[in-house]
Parts: C-alpha cells; structure tokens; sequence
C-alpha cells in the first residue's frame, strides 16, 4: 500500500482506515498489526505522514455536529454550568463500571507499533523521502503517546508504561506488563517522550498552515505537564494520591513498597517538574508575541486579531495559535457557529467566572474605587471591567450577523433576552450569562451544522501562563520573566498592568465562589490566586479549568460545603424582561421554570426542582480528584481471574465492586 505525497490537512485524515489499528484484546487492547497493514506499510515519508495524522481525530479535542465544541468542555466546572450536574458533583452516583473506562491502551498501542516499526528503520536509514520530514512525523508519533500518556495520568494518577508491542498470546506477559508506575514515573516518561519529539520535530510544521504538531506545540506540552504533575505532588503531599503518601494503595503491591524517588524525596520531584515546566514554557513565551487586542468588538473586517481568533476559518496567521484544527464547507463541518449565535448549547457562563474579571483599573469588582456599575444589568456588569470580559460575554442588542446577512438558515441577527424558559438546549441560555469567544459574524457559518470555523487546540498565551505559575510555586515568588509576561497579558487584555495593586486590593474571604481559592480546603496567597484568576481569565471556555481545579486539590471544601451555580441577577430589574408563565417557580412544582427567590437573587439554573440531584448544591468525594478502574481490568491482570490477586490496585476512595459509588477516604 503506497499514499502520493501531499501535505495532509489535520485531522481530515481520519478517514484513512487503512491505518486504523482497530484492538479487540482486552489486555493491552491488542490486535496483531500484521492483519491490517501489509509489511512493507511505513517505509517511506508520506506513509509516516498518514500514519501519525490519522491518530489527530483519536487524541486532540475538537469542534463537534452537534455540540458547543471546545467551547463547551469547561460545562460543569465553577466556570460553566450546565443544565444537567456531572456525576463528579454527586457523591455516590458517580460509581466504579463493570468494564470500560480510562484503564484503555488502544492508541497507546497504536503510537508504540509506529515507534517499533520505524525508528529501528530510521536508525539504520531505511526510510524514503526528505529526512527532516521523517524526522518530524517520528517526533509526531512521540508527542502523541506522551498526550494520551498525560491523559491517563489525569484520569488515574498511577498507570502502567508501556514502550513496546507485544504479542496477545502469553497472558503472563500482559498481567506482567500491567502494573501500574507510580505517576510521577508516568510523568517523567511523559517527558522523556516530549523530549524526543521537541528534538525531532520542526520549529514549523511541514504542512505550513500550523495544522500539524510543531517544536513549540511540544514545548507547550511539556510545560503543561511539568506545572500539572508538580503542582499535584505539591498539594496531595502526604495523601494516598501520591507515591509514598499515607495510604497509597500502590504499597499494597510488593513490587512498589520499597519504592524511592528518582530524586530521593517528594520534595525533589516537586522542584523537578516546575523546573522542567518553566524552561519549555520560556521556549514558546520568549519565541511567540500574543496578538493584538485593539478592543473592537463588532466588526465586519476582522479588525480586532484577539476577537477574531478564535472564530477564524483561516487561523493559520495568528501567531498566537500554535495548532488548530481547519474545517471544510464541503467536507467536514460543525455546529458551533449556530450556538453562538444562540444560548452556547445551554453552556452558560457562572456569576463566579463574570465576577472574577477586574475592572479596566485592576481592581475587583468590590474593592473601594474599583467603578463597578453593579450586576442589575448585563450592560453594567460588561462596563468599565477587563477587556476580556467585555469582548466576550453577550450583551442583549449585540449584533451576531454582519456580513452575508439571510445566508445561513440559523441565524440570529441580534442578540436576544436570555432564554432563560426553554427546555431544548439549542435554545437554552442556562445561566443567563453567555460567551461570545469564537463567535463568527459571517452568515455563512450559520447553517444547520454547516459551520466551518476552526478550532484551537494549542495556543501560545498557556505558555505565559505556565511560566508565572511555575516560577511562583517553585520560588515562592515571581522572578522577572514572570513579572514580564504577566504585564503583558494584563496589557493585552486592556486591564492596568500593575498586578500589585490588585493583589493589594484582594479580599479572599469575598472570592470563595471561585474555586481557585482553595487548595486541600484553605485560602492560598492572594497573589498566587490572582495568578490563579489571571489563567481562569484568559483561558476561559478553553477546555482547561477541570485540570487545573484537580491539580490545585481546589475542591476539597465542596466535601463538606455545598457549592452552588449561579447566573445571572434574575430577581432584580432584568425579571421585568419576561413574562409570568416565563418566571414560574416553585421547588415542589414540576411546572417550575426558574429558581426561587427565596433561594437567591441570582438564578441557580440547577435548583428548579427539589427531586433534582443537584437541587442541595454542588458537593463533592476525594475519591473524586481520580477515576476508578472498572472490575474487568482487575479480573484480566489476575494469573487466576481473582480481583484479590490482580497485579494492579483500585485508587483511593473506590471500591472494588461494580456499581457502587466511592466510600470516601
């Protein structure tokens, strides 16, 4: 089988099912390669192109038919609500699986048949076509194992590294190949495998468009990662969620309990994966300027770069975007664009996210001087506060259609009162508070999943982000590069650049509905939560807020303190906006329609009924912070089938038996 070369848009490739490895073993999810792709299959450049590509759809997040997209991955965190409560926020319905889950290897496989099979021929010069460009589909390869890697290391913590294929016919090899690393070894492999490919791989991308993984992409990566790993050892120090801690179910496994770190102690690895977090997110900050912000909001001619990003069919100029993913009128297509336009997919953005954005001066919203025109209207709350903020949160009157008016079949041309009443989610404004960021003004995108805008998934302004948290948890305190980049994300964002004066001004006992508060249940430093709000800020709708309140251990509190989602200031003047029959509420009733007074001026989109779950607030497990292994798992990794005498262990807090909820910890 032989591919033409040609440059390979992303993710369009995932059609090619030729190299699908398709696993059915429920081992290692192992399937014999030789049954699918001929020997001679990975010899040449184009081949290894394909191959790499055509994992994209697999690993990355995207735009979607019939959802809010990347946009939406934040639902269900104190950033965004949605009108149905995750599992995760009700203790006991979020319950160990018989089969399934995270405990998955299918395209871990896939990436370690690509490394066997061609770095050996790399090595010894086998391979056809130009060898920079081989060089940077194997650092592809690379980059996406230690993705998936740091998928599973956010989902399980602990977690088996596996290198190489092997065959599904000895089981002992399998069980054996099964026992779970300690996670700061997942970590650290994670890295290794970062390592390789920023070495492998091109600064530009062969494809030329940044639709394919890049040396800064791989930077980014690693500096996510080393923030992530060191900031969990940091704040679950001592908990059976980290090696060695009181209770770590790994001790219970002989081939763990004498288990010593790399670098002799918790601590060590702490500073270690900080370290590693801020030399690669420096490599991307230094190398990339942020786009412009010209504080445009409504404008046909694309007039403001940091608006327009992230609605852009083309977004191969920003500098700013590292990697996205192009999509086609003709071909593939997506939704998003008639969300927007409409109630986000019943996404709506909390009262703790609106109110977590400063004023233009830098001051809360509550800090005397701070000019806050107050939450009677959304029109106030939009006044005078961060640039963000004002780009992106929907105003009622707002233009949603500027060119190719009646073009598409759903559009809307002017921003609408808040939905709040609607059951059908393409309708439902759940919060009242609704996002404008990737809104396209364009006609066109508003056919029926007929949207063809791209959609982000590395951008460089993380990488900023990384650094000044890194640095400030490793030092306890901000060196200058720190200082440096924040400056110019809060300039960029059309807020007062003295980061000072709003830590000055901060009263954490009034922004505990943000989450990021806490760790292991107490106030952090007013200054690392600014840093904290910086990145909840300018991340916002980004698909990164549930890893960053794991890591920080920011839910703790939720154990014993029900949260509870608000949205916007219903019972006060913006109630005259509706109709009785639109404003019906009662707990007992089930005609209700929104949330009572009595229960808050603001709207509690999840507190309409009392028989809802969610109608006592937001609560949370400790198991919670990790996912359970589903009994299969167990019943495969055991020489006799037992649970007792499976060579892997349950996470804390889980149960070994199917269909029961966490029993605490």
């Amino acid at each position: 089988m032989k591919f033409k070369h040609k440059i390979f848009n992303i993710f369009q490739l995932g059609l090619i099912t030729a190299v699908g490895l398709s696993s059915c073993n429920k081992y290692l999810d192992i399937n014999p390669p030789s049954q699918i792709i001929p020997e001679v299959y990975l010899t040449e450049e184009s081949q290894l192109a394909a191959y790499t590509i055509a994992r994209y759809t697999d690993v990355f997040p995207s735009h979607g038919s019939w959802s809010f997209g990347t946009f939406g991955i934040d639902g269900n965190t104190d950033n965004m609500a949605m009108p149905n409560l995750d599992n995760r926020f009700i203790p006991g319905q979020w319950r160990v699986g018989a089969e399934g889950g995270d405990w998955d290897f299918s395209n871990i496989y896939q990436m370690n048949y690509f490394i066997n099979t061609v770095v050996p021929k790399w090595k010894e010069k086998k391979l056809l076509g130009n060898a920079s460009n081989v060089e940077h589909y194997i650092g592809e390869a690379y980059f996406l194992r230690a993705y998936v890697y740091f998928t599973k290391l956010q989902a399980l913590g602990d977690f088996p590294i596996i290198k190489n294929v092997m065959s599904d016919k000895d089981k002992n090899i399998l069980i054996e190949a099964s026992k779970r690393a300690p996670r700061n070894e997942v970590a650290r492999f994670i890295l290794s495998d970062l390592d390789s490919a920023i070495t492998l791989l091109k600064t530009n991308s062969p494809d030329g468009k940044k639709q394919r993984i890049s040396q800064h992409v791989a930077q980014l990566l690693k500096s996510r990662v080393g923030l992530y790993e060191g900031t969990w050892l940091k704040y679950f120090k001592g908990t059976a969620f980290v090696p060695k801690g009181a209770g770590w179910p790994g001790e219970s496994k002989e081939y763990l309990k004498s288990y010593t770190f790399p670098s002799g102690s918790i601590d060590g690895e702490i500073d270690f994966f900080l370290s590693a977090s801020m030399t690669a997110a420096a490599a991307v900050a230094d190398a990339v300027a942020l786009v412009n912000n010209t504080g445009i909001i409504e404008s046909a001619n694309n007039e403001n770069p940091y608006f327009s990003m992230f609605g852009a069919v083309d977004m191969s100029n920003y500098s700013e975007v590292l990697l996205w993913r192009q999509y086609n009128q003709n071909l593939v297509t997506h939704n998003v664009p008639v969300y927007q336009q409409r109630s986000n997919y019943a996404v709506g953005l909390t009262r703790s996210m609106v109110e977590s954005f400063l004023m233009k001066n830098g001051l809360p919203v509550y800090a005397s001087g701070s000019g806050y025109h107050g939450d009677d209207y959304i029109a106030n709350v939009r006044k005078d506060r961060d640039g963000r903020l004002q780009l992106f949160l929907k105003e009622p009157g707002q233009k949603n259609v500027l060119i190719n008016v009646g073009a598409g079949t759903h559009y809307t041309l002017v921003e609408p009162y808040p939905s709040i009443w609607e059951t059908d989610w393409e309708r439902r404004y759940t919060t009242g508070y609704s996002i404008r960021k990737g809104i396209s003004y364009d006609g066109l995108q508003t056919n029926n999943n007929g949207g063809y805008t791209g959609s982000i998934t590395f951008r460089a302004s993380e990488a900023y982000l990384n650094y000044i948290e890194a640095s400030y948890e490793k030092n306890g305190n901000l060196d200058g590069k720190a200082e440096a980049y924040w400056r110019a994300i809060r300039t960029r964002a059309k807020v007062d650049p003295d980061f000072n004066a709003t830590i000055a001004a901060t009263n954490m006992s009034l922004e505990k509905k943000d989450w990021g508060v806490y760790s292991a249940g107490n106030f952090v430093s007013p200054t690392l939560y600014n840093i904290r709000r910086e990145r909840r800020n300018e991340l916002m709708a980004e698909g990164l807020r549930l890893m960053d309140l794991k890591r920080w251990r920011a839910m703790d509190q939720l154990i014993t303190t029900p949260d509870h989602y608000e949205g916007f200031k219903l019972w006060g003047p913006m109630k005259e906006w509706y109709t009785a029959a639109q404003l019906k509420y009662g707990a007992s009733s089930d005609q209700s329609v929104v949330s009572d007074p009595a229960l808050s001026i603001y709207l509690r989109p999840l507190e309409v009924r009392s028989n809802a779950l969610s109608y006592a607030g937001i609560k949370f497990a400790m198991a919670h912070y990790l996912s359970p292994i589903a009994i299969e798992h167990f019943q495969l990794t055991s020489v006799d089938g037992s649970i007792e005498n499976a060579v892997i262990y349950q996470n804390p807090g889980w149960p070994l038996v199917a269909g029961n909820g966490a029993t605490g910890y």
